[in-house]
């Protein structure tokens, strides 16, 4: 049982629109009868209500990478991709993880443990040593070191990224986890450099890898949209997650400058967690108020493209 947005009344069989993320009653499933935020965006010669790649959210002037992600509108060639790109960033994750330590190893030859072949790392890993490695510069993103370090990403972007594409739009959350993945990284061997120019090391790092970047920015942009969205730890302890934000925000910092110890030590990328959140923040602050915040967490039921991720369409599971 859900109740209408609009008018709160109680619905067996809701209506879900695709472009806000809301729940209405058959009175007002259309979008001009609840004022749906993409109606503002409409721009339709044809008369037809469809935003090409999920276009709900008016996020200002589009970015330069924006060109390269492929049109998804309807009846196109990646009409599937819409309202699904979190789970394409994680099928990436893991085919890339696949690659890294099956296919390049047993296949191609190229060692990547414990002493990654110069092919391997060429592929995989954003060197400090190497930035003109352009491919890198996104390669690194789903690339990641062992199975805990891509289990961990991949439950945050699970959980968290399905909310934002929603919000943001699947086209703006594509350019988002690529910008903030690239971005993280890169900021990551710049320390590197700075810290060897103030003669804090003698040589810079081995290089970055991993999403852990994209997905403190998917956390930083929900903590600007719902502060108070409970988050379970280890599935059992409910905690906001403002919190959670704050948490890292902190650590990474002190991790920066030396403070944290053996609890951000090692080879945590703190800077990388740092910009990553810092770009999630600022880009959650861009688009706040400019769309619906979904009433329930749902998964599957993607964008009119295809059905949809994991429980296939119009499955939910609970309320926020």
């Amino acid at each position: 049982m859900s109740t209408c947005d609009v008018c709160g009344q109680s619905e067996n069989m809701p209506y879900r629109c695709n472009h806000c993320g809301g729940t209405f009653c058959a009175q007002h499933r259309l979008p001009e009868a609840h004022d749906c935020p993409g109606l503002d965006n409409w721009g339709d010669p044809s008369g037809v209500f469809d935003s090409g790649f999920d276009d709900s959210v008016d996020t200002g002037s589009e970015s330069g990478l924006g060109r390269f992600i492929p049109d998804t509108g309807r009846g196109g060639v990646f009409g599937y991709l819409r309202g699904n790109v979190t789970y394409l960033m994680l099928g990436l994750m893991w085919i890339t993880f696949f690659l890294q330590y099956v296919f390049f190893p047993l296949v191609l030859g190229f060692q990547a443990y414990p002493f990654p072949a110069d092919e391997w790392r060429m592929a995989f890993v954003l060197q400090a040593d190497h930035p003109e490695y352009v491919w890198t510069w996104f390669t690194s993103i789903f690339a990641h070191g062992d199975l805990g370090h891509i289990a961990l990403n991949s439950i945050v972007i699970f959980f968290f990224g399905r909310i934002v594409e929603q919000y943001v739009g699947s086209r703006q959350f594509a350019i988002l986890f690529l910008v903030a993945g690239a971005l993280a990284g890169l900021a990551q061997i710049g320390l590197s450099h700075l810290q060897v120019l103030l003669d804090m090391s003698t040589t810079v790092g081995a290089g970055v890898l991993g999403a852990s970047g994209a997905g403190l920015a998917i956390m930083g942009v929900l903590t600007i949209l719902r502060p108070d969205l409970r988050v379970y730890l280890w599935f059992l302890i409910p905690v906001p997650i403002w919190a959670i934000t704050g948490f890292y925000l902190i650590i990474s910092i002190a991790g920066i400058f030396g403070a944290g110890g053996g609890l951000v030590g090692g080879n945590v990328a703190d800077m990388a967690h740092l910009v990553g959140l810092l770009i999630g923040l600022a880009y959650g602050q861009r688009v706040k108020g400019k769309g619906r915040m979904p009433t329930q967490l749902q998964f599957g039921g993607g964008g009119p493209g295809g059905p949809g991720g994991p429980g296939g369409p119009g499955r939910r599971r609970g309320p926020f």
